[in-house]
């Protein structure tokens, strides 16, 4: 006795859903790709051919104002300067409680040296470990 389908079976596959989940997913990681930006100062950071791998937890900008014979510091990339002197707190509020406490100084190629140093100094009083931010070769 032989017994035979009524009914066959589609093997087709409808891609337009696919190419709509492919297409969102191009936009959603266009947007957010250039919503990310880790130092919104423009800076002429300095030139070096060694790059670190570690990850600080926050960033100390500084940027120099050669006219007015002046230097402003921004803390993780804020466009509103505090003062030298509110430095060291919002760092501790910024890395209290991490096990290895680094923070990243982005310093203007024209800025002098002993400031770049002042903020190096708060961060040997506290124990922070520094990375010096440059520009690759």
């Amino acid at each position: 006795m032989a017994l035979k389908r009524s009914c066959k079976i589609d093997s087709s596959f409808s891609m337009s859903s696919m190419t709509d989940i492919v297409f969102l997913l191009l936009i959603f990681f266009l947007v957010t790709s250039t919503l990310i930006n880790p130092n919104a100062l423009k800076l002429l950071l300095p030139k070096s051919t060694g790059q670190v791998s570690a990850k600080p937890m926050a960033t100390v900008s500084i940027k120099h104002y050669p006219q007015q014979n002046r230097c402003t510091y921004h803390i993780n990339g804020d466009a509103t300067p505090v003062g030298f002197d509110e430095i060291e707190g919002k760092l501790r509020d910024e890395l209290d409680g991490e096990d290895d406490p680094t923070f990243s100084i982005y310093a203007d190629e024209t800025v002098p040296i002993k400031e770049v140093v002042a903020v190096m100094n708060i961060a040997k009083h506290n124990h922070y470990k520094v990375i010096m931010a440059t520009s690759p070769e």
